[in-house]
């Protein structure tokens, strides 16, 4: 999961959990939308843990050196 579902389903949980104010038999809408927060708080330091880490050892820059010694240039004409 990547930051951008994990703010999607902290949205969309805010939503049902502030705003919805709809009855449905045997489903509690704001339980649904803390839920579905909390799981996309977890997507985010989950996200942030394991990918973290791993961007900022890409950017590790390797140069290298190399020297050609072919001879002395040819006799000029």
């Amino acid at each position: 999961m990547g930051i951008g579902v994990s703010i999607l389903l902290i949205a969309v949980g805010a939503i049902l959990a502030f705003a919805v104010d709809y009855d449905i038999s045997g489903l509690e809408l704001s339980v649904v939308g803390w839920i579905l927060l909390i799981v996309g708080v977890l997507g985010i330091i989950l996200t942030l843990v394991i990918w973290g880490p791993r961007r900022r050892a890409a950017t590790a820059r390797v140069e290298e050196r190399r020297v050609y010694d072919d001879g002395p240039p040819p006799p000029a004409l």
